[in-house]
């Protein structure tokens, strides 16, 4: 199944649940960095481990981070970390979580806090 992917701005995109057989097409799209907003367990067994997500980005040469966000409840710890990953992590970014919704609601709090776009 291919992936709905939604761009934010030319470094940032983001998607739902990712699953271990998406890499090659989130390689394929050109990502270098992949950031996990979804606590593990969040789905029940169904969910990939972030452990798991993580191994296999490192072993295709992709940044992974894994910055867990309760639905409805960013704080500003998160959004601060998202900034420093923002900052310097390889580009583009590929955020997801369940339904995508908060890997965009994240960098948009994190960008309009600098006042980019």
């Amino acid at each position: 199944m291919t992936m709905q992917v939604h761009q934010l701005n030319q470094n940032f995109s983001y998607t739902s649940q990712i699953e271990v057989g998406d890499f090659p097409e989130i390689i394929s799209l050109g990502f270098k960095t992949i950031i996990n907003h979804r606590p593990d367990n969040e789905g029940g067994d169904e969910q990939p481990k972030s452990a798991v997500l993580e191994a296999i980005a490192l072993s295709h040469g992709l940044t992974y981070v894994h910055i867990p966000v309760i639905p409805n409840q960013i704080q500003p710890d998160q959004v601060a970390m998202f900034e420093e990953v923002y900052a310097s992590a390889p580009k583009p970014i590929l955020g997801f979580c369940k339904t995508g919704n908060r890997a965009m609601s994240i960098c948009k709090l994190a960008l309009n806090h600098h006042g980019r776009s």
